[in-house]
């Protein structure tokens, strides 16, 4: 009688189980919290702590490597840099989006 009670004792504890989480389940979607006053502020204190520290990396960045962006001198008296290669200049690319025009072809 013990092994019968046992082994029926586990299919009912099981679906106890499952109309307990369903019932928990129905109640809070019915009964939802509402949403914390603190959660929100933390969140706000993330957020601008987020930005302070982006700020810093970005000022950082500048102050390191703003030379490399300011205005390039002036040429000196010769003029501007003169070209070394011996390969002709190539034309200018499209000034727009539209495809540009096909290569003419070479015979060999």
């Amino acid at each position: 009688m013990g092994d019968v009670l046992l082994a029926l004792s586990i299919p009912v504890l099981v679906f106890g189980g499952g109309i307990y989480a369903a019932c928990d389940c129905w109640w809070r979607r019915r009964h939802p919290a509402p949403p914390s006053p603190y959660t929100h502020r933390a969140a706000r204190l993330a957020e601008q702590d987020m930005l302070l520290l982006a700020e810093e990396i970005v000022d950082d960045a500048y102050a390191a490597l703003g030379p490399l962006y300011d205005a390039p001198a002036a040429p000196g008296p010769s003029g501007p840099p003169t070209v070394l290669s011996s390969l002709p200049s190539r034309p200018a690319s499209t000034p727009d989006r539209a495809p540009s025009r096909p290569a003419a072809v070479q015979k060999p």
